[in-house]
């Protein structure tokens, strides 16, 4: 159990770590993110926090480049696993805490990602506000979400909320927008080694069969396009 009555446990990670590990594996196969998001904030030579960091799978190549890394996550198994993923990189540690509690000090970090963090968006404003307590001057946070209007991948997406009047895909921009965030569109691809990884992943993340459509239509397919929408904010916008 965590320690942070606000956390949320994430089913597709917590319950089937060995297929978000594939998954993680496919994502982006040719740097086309990795690169949107080293343009709008570097941090080559720079600190930064990976939030809700996970099993820690992105922390050595962010290591690779920063000064100092630090992983931040609430569910206590999953930080486990990150700590051992970077025990002997010396540059890179893992924390407890979430978006709403950073034990860190004020403006002490310069770039801060948050890879499909859902604590971001309507009712996320206190995350917002400590995140930005924490950064440097000049500091950035991104923010990588999902697309819905483009990809294929937003198809299934499409599919899997069909008849939710609940739900809303441009209630997030708008959130961001009204917090004066610069939006980014990445096109990309999940890139796996056999169809058999791609239909387990695709399983993981709609376990209600949402994809079992876009997989019929789709029967020779390892790969499948996939569009991101990127949030980039600073220290100094305080709406």
């Amino acid at each position: 159990m965590s320690e942070f009555a606000d956390w949320m446990p994430a089913p597709n990670i917590r319950d089937a770590p060995d297929l978000y590990e594939l998954e993680n594996q496919a994502i982006d196969p040719d740097g086309i993110l990795l690169d949107a998001m080293r343009a709008l904030a570097p941090w080559a030579a720079r600190s930064l926090v990976d939030l809700g960091c996970g099993t820690g799978y992105w922390l050595p190549g962010y290591a690779a480049e920063a000064r100092s890394v630090i992983g931040i996550e609430p569910d206590p198994d999953l930080r486990v696993i990150a700590a051992q993923r970077v025990a002997g990189i010396g540059n890179a540690t893992v924390a407890a805490g979430s978006a709403e509690h950073l034990d860190l000090p004020d403006a002490s970090i310069d770039v801060v990602h948050a890879r499909f963090a859902y604590f971001f968006g309507p009712g996320a404003e206190a995350g917002l506000r400590e995140v930005r307590r924490v950064l440097r001057p000049g500091g950035a946070l991104v923010v990588v979400d999902n697309d819905y209007a483009n990809g294929e991948f937003a198809e299934i997406l499409r599919v899997a909320t069909e008849g939710n009047a609940q739900f809303d895909p441009t209630r997030t921009d708008r959130w961001w927008r009204a917090r004066g965030a610069r939006r980014v569109e990445v096109r990309s691809q999940w890139r796996f080694p056999s169809r058999a990884d791609l239909v387990a992943v695709l399983g993981n993340e709609f376990r209600d069969g949402a994809a079992a459509d876009w997989l019929d239509r789709n029967p020779r397919r390892t790969w499948l396009g996939y569009g991101y929408a990127l949030f980039v904010t600073s220290a100094e916008q305080t709406s």
